[in-house]
């Protein structure tokens, strides 16, 4: 006659089981977390669509726990898998990850096989609570995270200030006035890529032949990485060959246009329609100070755009650039970095009849 199992040998055989559902309700929690910052700091734009991707690390994370507190053998397969793929696609750069995704995987299979083997009997707990506590706290801890990073974002991003202009525009004030460009060329011209100029190309325009093409003598070389430098962002920028008032790009330049400074850029940040106060200390790596926190609205940014960051004509040192996000963050970047979130803006001093803020 099997004996009832004692308290300490069940402790045992649940440890695995334990340990990966803490595991996977850690790493849901942080995807959560994750997900729904970068959705209100980069993903609210345009159609709803675009915000569907990050709920993907989510809902990756959160249905196989929920999977694998149902069915632990089935699940930690599940989880396995997820594991393996995420090192034969990503190879090294993320081998430490997947492998603690497997071993999680593992673990759930290992709960399942010492379950199954089980011949405690003990009654289910009676309060409803108690018997789904792990899928009320797999669920209810990310539940939360995205409740209050919603709480505390969405507001903002649902009250950005866009009238809708699009055409050079003069902003002025902080020590700073100056017109920026029109759409076109000369604010995130959109590649058939889907991205924008790196800081690379923008440096190296007017580099013949004249455009964004591969220019010989830079980029990958056979002993090396050539990159532009601050002076060809002063001699041969994209900027330079824009047309008085903005659209076009001509065959030679004109100098009406530049690209701005970091601090250029930072003292022209907005919020609320005016301008945000905000002051470059020189630092990188961190938000300026600002009168009230600077945020993606018109007349400076495109709320309806992709990019969060426009180029500065700064180098940082021989293969990075300075970059400047919406919200005040100064940080820097590889020059040949091009992407759908990295955009420019060329300026001029003012010299005509410009919408002011």
């Amino acid at each position: 006659m099997n004996q009832p199992t004692t308290r300490s040998v069940r402790i045992v055989r649940a440890l695995p089981g334990w340990i990966a559902t803490g595991a996977m309700i850690c790493a849901t929690t942080l995807w959560t977390y994750w997900g729904i910052n970068e959705l209100y700091h980069e993903g609210w734009w345009g159609a709803w669509t675009n915000r569907l991707a990050y709920l993907v690390p989510i809902v990756v994370t959160l249905l196989p726990t929920l999977l694998a507190l149902r069915w632990p053998i089935f699940g930690g397969c599940l989880i396995l898998v997820i594991g393996v793929t995420c090192a034969w696609f990503f190879g090294s750069g993320v081998f430490v990850i997947a492998l603690s995704i497997a071993l999680i995987g593992g673990l759930f299979i290992l709960h399942g096989v010492l379950h199954r083997r089980s011949v405690d009997h003990s009654p289910a707990s009676p309060t409803w609570w108690r018997r789904n506590a792990r899928y009320i706290v797999a669920t209810g801890l990310p539940l939360f995270v995205l409740v209050a990073v919603s709480a505390q974002r969405l507001p903002v991003v649902l009250t950005r200030f866009d009238d809708g202009d699009r055409g050079a525009r003069l902003i002025e004030g902080n020590g700073v006035t100056l017109i920026w460009a029109p759409e076109g060329p000369g604010w995130n011209w959109k590649q058939p890529w889907g991205g924008y100029p790196s800081w690379q190309r923008i440096a190296l325009y007017g580099v013949n032949p004249v455009g964004l093409a591969d220019k010989v003598g830079y980029g990958r070389q056979e002993d090396g990485w050539v990159f532009a430098a601050e002076n060809d962002m002063e001699a041969t920028c994209l900027c330079r060959y824009l047309s008085e008032d903005g659209t076009v790009l001509m065959d030679e330049p004109q100098d009406a246009w530049r690209m701005p400074t970091t601090d250029e850029l930072v003292r022209s940040l907005v919020r609320d329609g005016a301008n945000a106060g905000a002051i470059w200390t020189g630092a990188v790596g961190r938000f300026v100070p600002s009168d009230r926190p600077p945020d993606k609205e018109s007349p400076l940014w495109a709320p309806d755009q992709s990019v969060i960051y426009y180029w500065s004509a700064e180098s940082y040192d021989e293969d990075e650039a300075l970059f400047v996000s919406y919200n005040g963050m100064v940080n820097v970047t590889r020059k040949t970095s091009g992407n759908p979130r990295h955009g420019y803006r060329c300026v001029k001093e003012p010299g005509a009849s410009i919408p002011q803020i």
